[in-house]
C-alpha cells in the first residue's frame, strides 16, 4: 500500500520541476510512511511513498526496467492477489525477476501484455506506468476503486495522485466548486458521481478503466463491467461455488511478510472472514489471529435498539473469541477524541464525509496500526449478497432515487437560499440515477425480483459500495494500515451478480445465501443474527459535543458554510437536534447528531480548502 504522485507533459521538457513533485510527494506521507522515492525525466516526474508489506528490499518504487533498448518505470499502489500467476506465466516467457514484489510483476506483465495487463490482474491497484520511447503514460485503476486515483489536466499538463490534496499542491491548481460539486457535495454526498469529485476539474480514473495519455491526449477505456447471463447452476452447485470463492478470496488475501489481523464486529461478514482467517492458520501452524472490534464509551448504558441496529455487538464479539480462540483488543473511543477526529477525517478525504462513521474509522484503525500494517474487514459482503434494508423496503424500492438518501426535498431546503434559486438537486440526484440505472442489463428470464433486485444491487454496488470503500481507504492509509476487503474480490461480484434473488434472499432472509452456506462455520447465534451495521455512539455526550461545535460555527454569520447553506434551517437543526431533518442524511447510520457533525465537516472543508465558489 503506498501514495502515488505524477504530472507529465509530453510536449514539453518539464526536467527542472523537482521541487514540485517532492512537495507533492510529501503530503501523502501518511500513505505511505517506511520510504520515499521519486523519477525524473525530461516529460515526467512520478514520486511515491511506500508502505512495505511484502518484499521490502526489492519492491522499492518508482521502478523502472529496461526491456529491447526501451526504459518503463512504474508507480503503483495496492495489492496483486492472483501475483505468483501472473510472474510463473511470465517466467514461462523468458521473463527474470529480482525479488517477489508485485510491482516487479506489474511492470514486466506490462511490457509483455501491454495495455491488457489490467485482464490479468486480481487485487486492489491503483499505477501509472511511463513508456519512455512513446512518450506514452498509462493509468490503471482496480475493478471496484478500492484504491484512488485522482487527475487533472492543466496546459497540456496531466497530473494526478492519490488524493487531491496532492494535486492541490502543484502550481496553478485552485480550488474551486460549481453548481455540479454543490450537487455532489449535497445531493447525493457523502456517496459521489463515479468519475467525479466536488472540486472542478479533477476527476477520477474511474473503477475498472484504465486511461492513456499522449501526443494525442488523454483517453479512458473501460476494461471491466458486470454482464448478466442465466445463472445455470443448482443451489447445491452455487453453494459449492459461492464457498470456494470466498475461501480462495480470503487465503490469497492473508499473504503478507508483516502480521495481519482481522476487523471483528461480531455480524455475520466479519465472523466468516475469522472463521476463513483462524482456520487457514491453524492448517499452517500459525498463532491465532489478533481481532479487534471499536466500542464507545458507556455504550452499553446508552444502547438504543433500532430497526437498523437491534442489538449490540459485545455478545457476539464474545461468542467468536471463544469459538476460534482469537486473541482479541477491544478499541473504546471516547466521546472528545470522536468529535476531534471530525476533522482528520475529513481532510483524509479531502471533502466531507460520513461524520463520525469516518472519524470513528479512522481513530480505530490508528489504534489497530499499533499492532499489525494490514487488517483484513468484512467490508462489502451487504452490497454483493442483499444485505441492506432497501432491499426489502418498498419505500426504498418505490422510491425512484438512490435509496440511501431519499430526504432530498430537505436537502435542497438546506441549501442557501440565493443558491437554491439557482441548482436543483433533485434534476441533478435524478439525472444520476436514471442514467446510471439505464446501464443495468435486465435478462428475459429474470423473475420480476430478480430484475428488481439487479437495480438496486446495481445502484448500491457503484454508488453506496464505492462510499464504504473510498472511506475504508481514507481512514486506514491515513494511520498507514492496508485494509483488506475480501468479500469485494470481483469473481464474487461476477458469480453473485447472476444468483437469481430467490436464492439469495433465501428463506425470506438478508443475505440469506450467504448464511446457508456458512451455516456449518460459525456458531448458530451468528448465522442468524440479524444483520447490524457499523457500530455507533449512543452516549449524549457525543450529541452535546457536535451541537456545541455547530452552535459555536453558527454564532460567527461570517461563517463560510453560510456562503452555501440556509443558516436558518440549520439553526433549526440544532433546536431539534437533528430531527427538523426528517430521515438519515445518507444510509442508516446519519441521524441527527451526524447530520450536525456533517455540517461542521462542511465548515472545517470550506475553512481548510477554500474552494472558490463558481456558481
Amino acid at each position: 500500500m503506498c501514495g502515488i504522485v505524477g504530472f507529465t507533459n509530453v510536449k514539453r521538457k518539464i526536467n527542472y520541476e523537482h521541487n514540485i513533485i517532492e512537495n507533492m510527494t510529501s503530503i501523502l506521507s501518511n500513505r505511505g510512511p517506511d520510504e520515499k522515492g521519486f523519477f525524473y525525466d525530461d516529460y515526467i516526474h512520478l514520486g511515491h511513498r511506500r508502505l512495505t508489506i511484502i518484499d521490502a528490499e526489492n519492491g522499492k518504487q518508482p521502478m523502472t526496467n529496461t526491456f529491447n533498448e526501451n526504459n518503463y518505470t512504474i508507480c503503483y499502489n495496492g495489492q496483486i492477489y492472483n501475483c505468483d500467476e501472473i510472474r510463473k506465466d511470465l517466467i514461462d516467457k523468458g521473463f527474470d525477476f529480482t525479488g517477489y514484489c508485485d510491482t516487479e510483476v506489474i511492470l514486466k506483465g506490462f511490457i509483455y501484455y501491454g495495455y491488457n495487463i489490467v485482464n490479468k490482474l486480481n487485487g486492489i491497484f491503483s499505477f501509472a506506468i511511463w513508456n519512455q520511447n512513446k512518450k506514452e503514460l498509462f493509468l490503471a485503476r482496480d475493478h471496484f476503486g478500492i484504491k484512488p486515483l485522482y487527475y487533472t489536466i492543466i496546459d497540456d499538463t496531466l497530473i494526478f495522485a492519490s488524493e487531491i490534496k496532492a494535486i492541490l499542491k502543484y502550481p496553478n491548481v485552485v480550488p474551486k466548486i460549481n453548481s455540479e460539486g454543490i450537487c455532489e457535495l449535497f445531493g447525493v454526498g457523502p456517496a459521489h458521481t463515479p468519475g467525479f469529485s466536488v472540486f472542478k476539474d479533477i476527476y477520477e480514473i474511474k473503477p475498472a478503466h484504465f486511461a492513456i495519455f499522449n501526443i494525442n491526449g488523454f483517453k479512458t477505456y473501460k476494461y471491466w463491467e458486470l454482464k448478466s447471463k442465466p445463472h445455470t447452476d443448482n443451489f447445491n452447485k452455487t453453494c459449492e461455488t459461492v464457498n470456494h470463492l470466498l475461501d480462495d478470496a480470503i487465503s490469497r488475501q492473508l499473504v503478507s511478510d508483516v502480521p495481519v489481523c482481522d476487523m471483528l464486529s461480531g455480524g455475520l461478514d466479519s465472523s466468516i472472514i475469522v472463521a476463513y482467517t483462524s482456520n487457514y492458520r491453524k492448517e499452517a501452524g500459525l498463532s491465532p489471529i489478533d481481532t479487534f472490534s471499536v466500542d464507545y464509551v458507556d455504550n452499553d448504558k446508552n444502547f438504543v435498539k433500532s430497526d437498523f441496529q437491534p442489538n449490540s455487538d459485545n455478545y457476539y464479539i464474545d461468542l467468536m473469541v471463544k469459538e476460534f480462540n482469537t486473541n482479541h483488543h477491544s478499541i473504546v473511543i471516547d466521546t472528545p477524541e470522536l468529535a476531534k477526529a471530525l476533522e482528520d477525517a475529513m481532510i483524509a478525504r479531502d471533502f466531507p464525509g460520513m461524520a463520525d462513521v469516518d472519524s470513528s474509522m479512522l481513530l480505530f484503525c490508528k489504534n489497530i496500526k499499533k499492532y499489525a500494517s494490514v487488517t483484513v474487514s468484512g467490508e462489502c459482503s451487504d452490497e454483493i449478497f442483499g444485505g441492506y434494508p432497501w432491499f426489502f423496503r418498498e419505500d426504498a424500492l418505490k422510491s425512484n432515487t438512490f435509496p440511501w438518501s431519499i430526504g432530498l426535498k430537505d436537502r435542497q431546503d438546506l441549501l442557501n437560499k440565493d443558491i437554491s434559486k439557482k441548482i436543483d438537486l433533485l434534476d441533478y440526484v435524478d439525472y444520476r440515477y436514471k442514467d446510471s440505472i439505464s446501464e443495468v442489463e435486465i435478462l428475459d428470464c429474470d423473475s420480476k425480483e430478480t430484475a428488481e433486485k439487479r437495480i438496486i444491487s446495481y445502484l448500491t454496488l457503484n454508488w453506496f459500495m464505492q462510499t464504504l470503500l473510498d472511506r475504508s481507504d481514507r481512514m486506514s492509509m491515513y494511520n498507514g494500515l492496508e485494509l483488506r476487503v475480501p468479500f469485494c474480490d470481483y469473481r464474487l461480484v461476477e458469480y453473485m451478480w447472476n444468483v437469481p434473488w430467490e436464492i439469495k434472499a433465501l428463506n425470506g432472509r438478508e443475505k440469506g445465501l450467504l448464511r446457508y452456506v456458512v451455516k456449518d462455520l460459525l456458531p448458530k447465534e451468528i448465522v442468524d443474527r440479524k444483520k447490524s451495521p457499523y457500530p455507533k455512539t449512543h452516549n449524549p455526550t457525543y450529541l452535546k459535543a457536535v451541537k456545541d461545535m455547530l452552535s459555536k460555527i453558527m454564532e460567527n454569520k461570517d461563517a463560510p458554510i453560510n456562503n452555501l447553506l440556509n443558516r436558518e434551517y440549520i439553526l433549526d437543526i440544532l433546536k431539534t437536534n437533528g430531527e427538523a431533518f426528517k430521515r438519515p442524511w445518507f444510509g442508516q447510520l446519519m441521524t441527527g447528531p451526524q447530520l450536525m457533525a456533517y455540517l461542521c465537516q462542511v465548515n472545517m472543508w470550506l475553512e481548510k480548502y477554500q474552494p472558490k465558489i463558481e456558481i
